[in-house]
């Protein structure tokens, strides 16, 4: 194990990529003890499903702002300091109105500071990137997700604490505990790292701009996105996996409560499986797949995802093996799936813009992702499945995608090596 290319990256990590995934559990382990719970502790709380799916609806509506302005954010205040004030603001004050919250108005309240969170992720995702050698990224990525999965093994704790004090008292304690934690994170984080070279330059270029006048200048850059195919591609794919994540992620609990009738309290089994599988597949399998091109493992983890949709649909009440077998093939597939697509956008986007063409796809994203929050919610209300087919129909789509961005990509690599060998004297 400790010659493992997986463990000898970790090692190896130096800089800001290490500040960066290092302290990636102290994020890690709060969220993943309150967020299987976020919608049922919502409907607890007298929520309609009509109303979550509303509530997440706006957020990414108002995301679209944010991802708009993080190019900007980002390149004026730095990916270091924008980093650590966004991360505040988007994740420590929804975590304590979270943990007072008494109706609707609280989780709109805290779902529009959450939405904040867009400008982090772009100023992060350059602090952690831009000084970083290419090829270790497969493997950055990887930890990312790793750290994250690690920290699901305390998802267990929550469900003995609702066990014991039922689920609304735990639920604000877990969102109190978890607003320290997120502050503690934010800190570490921006203590761990500098701010990166393209960040000094941006800061530099931007020093006497405004905002609007940086924001004019996104039309050039608008042109250059449309222009490059492997990060339209890139794109649409991640579009089809933030639609079905907004699914997934707000009614999977609804399902699984409501219609499958496994009791509240025994959620977390399926978190924790769920890391489990993915552990085991990033560790096993995702190393053998680095010889592999991209197309064959994006396009199985497209299938495996809809398999396990299909799969959460036809099964009966209380079918705890069943559903276990529909957490695994979603769990392989994401572990598939995810860091390759992380890795794509990386690779896809020019150095020295990456802030502000980040910021325009994550709007494009944003832009027709929102209205599926409310159009999954409206479906809920009518039939508990009706999302989820929705998402099989997304899913069907996303594996096409992937076959085509592959194809175009063999075709590009195809006519680049011809190029150079009709050089060659």
């Amino acid at each position: 194990m400790k010659t493992h290319s997986l463990f000898t990256s970790l090692k190896d990590l130096k800089g800001n990529a290490r500040g960066c995934v290092y302290t990636e559990p102290l994020w890690g382990i709060p969220y993943n003890l309150y967020a299987p719970y976020a919608s049922i502790y919502m409907i607890a709380l007298g929520l309609t499903d009509k109303q979550i799916g509303l509530t997440v609806s706006v957020s990414w509506a108002l995301q679209i702002v944010f991802a708009l302005l993080s190019g900007v954010i980002t390149d004026k205040l730095g990916r270091r300091l924008t980093t650590l004030l966004s991360d505040l603001i988007s994740w420590t004050i929804p975590a304590l109105i979270s943990a007072i919250a008494l109706n609707f108005w609280f989780f709109l309240g805290a779902a529009l500071f959450n939405s904040f969170w867009r400008v982090s992720h772009n100023s992060w995702t350059c602090l952690m990137v831009e000084d970083t050698d290419p090829e270790q990224l497969v493997d950055i990525y990887s930890w990312v997700y790793i750290a994250g999965l690690l920290v699901a093994f305390f998802a267990p704790l929550a469900g003995l604490l609702i066990k014991s004090f039922s689920l609304v008292p735990t639920l604000r304690g877990l969102y109190l505990f978890a607003a320290i934690m997120f502050t503690v994170k934010c800190i570490t984080t921006y203590r761990l790292t500098k701010e990166t070279e393209q960040g000094t330059i941006r800061m530099r270029a931007t020093r006497h701009q405004s905002v609007f006048s940086v924001l004019g200048e996104y039309r050039g850059i608008f042109r250059e996105v449309l222009h490059a195919p492997q990060t339209l591609y890139t794109a649409g794919i991640m579009l089809i996996m933030s639609i079905y994540l907004t699914i997934n992620g707000t009614f999977w609990a609804i399902l699984v409560t409501e219609k499958l009738h496994i009791p509240a309290q025994n959620l977390a089994i399926f978190p924790f499986a769920r890391s489990v599988i993915m552990l085991a597949c990033f560790f096993v399998v995702i190393p053998r797949l680095r010889s592999v091109h991209f197309q064959i493992p994006l396009v199985v983890g497209f299938v495996g995802f809809l398999l396990s949709q299909l799969l959460l649909l036809s099964m009966p009440e209380k079918s705890y093996a069943l559903l276990l077998v529909s957490i695994f093939l979603e769990a392989c597939s994401a572990a598939a799936v995810d860091p390759l697509l992380d890795q794509l956008m990386a690779r896809s986007v020019e150095a020295k813009e990456r802030a502000r063409i980040q910021s325009i796809l994550y709007v494009g994203i944003i832009l027709f992702t929102s209205p599926f929050g409310w159009i999954a919610g409206t479906l809920s209300e009518v039939n508990k499945s009706l999302p989820f087919f929705l998402n099989i129909l997304l899913l069907a789509s996303g594996a096409g995608l992937a076959y085509l961005a592959g194809r175009a990509a063999k075709r590009r690599a195809m006519a680049a090596q011809i190029d150079v060998e009709t050089a060659l004297p």
